[in-house]
């Protein structure tokens, strides 16, 4: 059996010393990139190579991205450009660098010709600070423009900035993101971005049908996926209180498996590749929504997947496998009602694929009410203490909180190996 080192560290080391082996110096110069159409479809160049993108979105632990057969990093501004680039380089990874382009729904006036402009000068300082890194992919411009807009006028601001991009840099394409893709938006598109090259968009349970999504918007040109991952929060069933469910890590698992191969594999002509989302861990709506890691760098069943998916080979330790779990006898989408300072059944059914000995983790928080839209950032709630009992392990026993209202249970089950599954059940305090 694998212990952690061999698991994680010794790959992660033989890959980074050999791609570190074959990486340009920033003195290097740029790597020419470019799209060319042919045969019905379209393929991304690199140094006149194909070049398929196996991303993620996230610049934490890159030496595992490389280890694991990915190939690039996106991220979503320039503010850590220069330590991402460098972090590429010494993994043999290549970036699409965000540029951070100001959000109506932030408060940014289009119609302000000023304020554009030096948006438009802002961004071609930082196109001409790094356009020369032989890192560079390709420039996303923006992210989500699209999402709680009213102004049309965005889109002749994103094309301000790929022609400027263009006149600069005649080595990267460009691209800009949109939350999912409609035809509405397309059309603005195709009729005011002319520069852009490359349509990029995230989306999350979509992604299944998201090929044919793009065919009835009428796009015919070359596409990226910018982030997938799991069921979103406001794509799945919601409780009667309106909580979110959540997928267990082995559900989400699942999805990303057959989203991906359905869509990404299979679009070949069309689709660049993809960055999968979020090579990291974030809060929004829970700790463990999206982030592929939880907060101590564990993983999940998600990143087997992945690993299959990038190099065609499953890892040789493999994330514990949660197939399910109860409160009450109620799995997280029963609309679980409990009474305050009640016990109740607590059950995980997890296994481990080899074996392994597992180790339990129980937290209890309330119901997270720092909601944001688009990814913006989201504090995490305070763990309540005292609910479980020290040790608890798969079968176990929850006293309920005496306040009512929102809460969530968590259960992360650790192998010993760097792996983890997840799940957590929302559930209501009533008197």
């Amino acid at each position: 059996m694998k212990n952690t080192f061999l698991r994680h560290w010794l790959p992660l080391a033989l890959a980074a010393f050999t791609s570190a082996l074959a990486v340009a110096s920033p003195s290097a110069g740029p790597v020419k990139v470019t799209v060319r159409q042919g045969n019905g479809g379209y393929e991304l160049l690199r140094a006149g190579q194909p070049y398929f993108v196996k991303g993620a979105g996230g610049s934490q632990y890159p030496e595992r991205i490389a280890a694991y057969g990915g190939n690039s990093i996106r991220t979503w501004g320039t503010n850590d450009a220069p330590k991402v680039l460098a972090t590429a380089r010494a993994h043999g990874l290549t970036v699409m660098l965000g540029l951070d382009v100001a959000r109506e729904r932030h408060g940014f006036d289009y119609n302000d010709a000023a304020a554009v402009a030096a948006q438009l000068q802002k961004v071609k300082g930082e196109v001409l600070k790094y356009k020369d890194d032989p890192a560079v992919l390709l420039w996303g411009i923006g992210n989500e423009l699209n999402l709680n807009y009213t102004n049309p006028k965005v889109w002749d601001a994103v094309n301000d900035i790929a022609k400027m991009i263009h006149e600069v840099d005649p080595n990267h394409p460009t691209s800009t993101v949109l939350a999912g893709v409609g035809k509405k938006e397309v059309e603005y598109i195709k009729a005011r971005c002319p520069a852009v090259d490359i349509l990029s968009i995230n989306t999350y349970a979509g992604l299944a049908t998201l090929p044919q999504q793009v065919r009835n918007t009428g796009w015919t040109g070359p596409y990226l996926v910018t982030e997938w991952g799991p069921t979103g929060h406001w794509e799945g069933p919601q409780t009667p209180w309106k909580a979110s469910v959540e997928e267990t890590s082995s559900q989400k698992a699942a999805v990303y498996q057959s989203r991906y191969e359905a869509s990404v594999v299979q679009d070949r002509a069309h689709c660049l590749g993809s960055y999968v989302f979020l090579w990291g861990q974030k809060q929004e709506r829970t700790p463990t929504w999206y982030g592929l890691f939880t907060e101590d760098g564990q993983e999940t069943e998600v990143m087997d997947v992945l690993q299959y998916e990038w190099s065609g080979h499953w890892p040789q330790n493999r994330a514990p496998h949660i197939a399910s779990f109860q409160l009450d006898g109620k799995p997280a989408t029963g609309a679980v009602y409990l009474h305050p300072g009640q016990p109740y059944p607590v059950a995980a059914a997890v296994t481990d694929p080899e074996r392994d000995p597992l180790t339990y983790q129980w937290e209890l928080l309330p119901e997270s009410t720092d909601l944001k839209q688009g990814g913006d950032r989201e504090s995490r709630p305070a763990a309540i203490t005292g609910s479980l009992p020290a040790g608890a392990q798969g079968q176990t026993t929850l006293t309920v909180p005496s306040k009512a209202g929102a809460y969530r249970l968590f259960v992360y089950a650790h192998d010993g190996h760097g792996n983890v599954a997840t799940g957590n059940i929302p559930f209501y305090v009533q008197e």
